[in-house]
């Protein structure tokens, strides 16, 4: 590898996290603003214009904050656990292509990457809880395994219909294979698919109303509920960064990346031929990130025997079902 590369490399790193971090900053304030909006309220507006800075002043806070260790804790897996969910929700980053030529890695088998990082994020959260000699923590992480198992198959399946149609596990590729503008988007022949790759994402990342891994009113705060200052920061950090990876998961497997909605037609083509490709993709992210926090200003938090219902009698039979359908459209020639 000569230096150039290897700057390069470096280079590419940097703008991948920077721009991940960036957005886990301004996400954190959007919802707090959204929701307020939604709820009536004014929303954060004390720190800087606006209150701009109110999650940058949120983050020198918990710097400053002690770390407090439980009694007859473990304490080396207590200061473990939320690292592990931060270096995985950085790490799944490294196969995400985010425009032509943006992507740290680019292999063959992204899918399998994506999906072994982010069942290895859940180490973190049964580490913590179970580290923490504390019941709350202990219930809120078996939980979140539970729940995490669940939903992962269910995901799982709702891309097998994606590699079908698409014929690769390169995210690029995937992306590639959807050219040709909003029509030949994935979304619209495989929307059930789609619906169940959604909620199947709520649930892995832990959000509402599928966050009974953190019920106030039952567990007190789940398995974060004997951490502070910094090493809580992380677990927070690591939620939003999955979130925004999800958003973009989606955008690659139904709504084309980067690609432009207008590939195709004529007219809207070359008016909108300026908008690099990076403009589009997170345009699509922040229509997912949108509908997380919408979600979570609407509906009520679900019962946990009604999260394993939804889970294993609803989405994992819609999608193995959808994976015969879609076997039936590609021998029709449909797709």
């Amino acid at each position: 590898m000569t230096l150039f590369t290897l700057m390069m490399v470096v280079l590419q790193i940097g703008l991948t996290l920077g721009l991940v971090l960036f957005m886990v900053l301004y996400l954190i304030l959007a919802e707090r603003k959204i929701m307020g909006y939604m709820q009536g309220r004014v929303g954060p507006n004390r720190v800087g214009p606006l209150g701009i800075l109110q999650t940058l002043a949120d983050g020198i806070k918990f710097l400053h904050k002690e770390i407090i260790l439980p009694a007859q804790s473990d304490y080396a897996l207590f200061m473990i656990a939320p690292m592990i969910s931060l270096v995985c929700a950085f790490v799944v980053w490294s196969v995400v292509p985010i425009a032509p030529g943006w992507v740290l890695a680019d292999i063959d088998a992204g899918v399998v990457f994506v999906l072994a990082i982010t069942s290895l994020g859940s180490y973190g959260i049964l580490l913590g809880g179970w580290s923490s000699n504390s019941k709350y923590a202990f219930f809120g992480a078996i939980r979140s395994m539970a729940q995490m198992i669940s939903y992962e198959i269910a995901m799982g399946f709702s891309l097998v219909p994606v590699l079908m149609v698409s014929g690769s596990m390169n995210l690029t590729q995937i992306v590639l294979r959807q050219s040709g503008g909003l029509l030949h988007w994935y979304f619209l022949p495989m929307f059930p698919i789609f619906a169940v790759f959604l909620i199947s994402a709520v649930a892995e990342t832990n959000r509402a109303p599928f966050d009974i891994t953190e019920g106030e009113t039952e567990i007190v705060a789940g398995y974060q509920v004997e951490y502070s200052g910094f090493i809580f920061a992380m677990y927070f950090i690591a939620e939003y960064t999955n979130m925004i990876f999800v958003s973009t998961m989606a955008s690659l497997f139904f709504l084309g990346g980067w690609l432009s909605p207008f590939q195709g037609t004529t007219y809207f083509s070359l008016l909108f031929s300026w908008v690099p490709g990076v403009i589009w993709l997170l345009l699509k992210v922040l229509l997912f990130l949108y509908l997380f926090i919408w979600i979570r200003a609407t509906f009520p938090r679900y019962r946990y025997d009604q999260l394993m219902m939804i889970g294993w009698k609803v989405c994992i039979p819609v999608s193995i079902l959808w994976i015969f359908v879609v076997s039936l459209m590609i021998l029709g020639g449909i797709l």
